[in-house]
């Protein structure tokens, strides 16, 4: 099974960018500390990530260098001959999932105020930050909202 998961900072704020087709799509890499014992100094690998669709967009829109990210997705390697005729190999991870890891309190959080719209408004990411448009209601707040649901000892697991 490939399967990855991984929490980390950027390393540099997300582009967005498009293929011939079309399709959005952005490359960046994160910064994973490594586990360490007491009086050892700090290591961190950089992973490379690669979104796609929705998720792409979403990454470029809401995320900016320094900010912690979760990512759920598999390992993709391939390999290439560069210019000099030698054989390079890469290694890269495809984004399945993500996930906001850092508080919406935080100062460097530039989605605390805001939501997600869906649209295709992301490349401008300054003039985004510049919003303060109100978090959506899903609720009016009444306990109409809710249903109740029965407890009986017979449960299905």
């Amino acid at each position: 099974m490939n399967n990855v998961s991984l929490i980390g900072r950027l390393t540099a704020d997300p582009e967005l960018r498009h293929t011939q087709s079309g399709t959005a799509t952005t490359r960046f890499s994160i910064a994973v500390d490594r586990r360490v014992k007491t009086g050892e100094e700090r290591q961190a690998d950089f992973i490379n990530i690669v979104a796609w669709n929705q998720r792409a967009e979403m990454i470029c829109k809401y995320f900016s260098k320094g900010q912690r990210i979760g990512i759920t997705g598999s390992i993709r390697t391939g390999s290439y001959t560069a210019q000099d005729g030698s054989k390079r190999y890469t290694f890269e991870v495809w984004a399945d999932n993500i996930d906001f890891c850092d508080s919406k309190n935080s100062s460097s959080s530039s989605y605390s105020n805001n939501s997600y719209d869906g649209g295709n408004s992301y490349s401008n990411r300054q003039s985004y930050r510049q919003e303060s448009a109100p978090a959506p209601s899903y609720s009016n707040g009444s306990n109409d909202d809710f249903v109740d649901i029965p407890t009986d000892e017979d449960l299905p697991f």
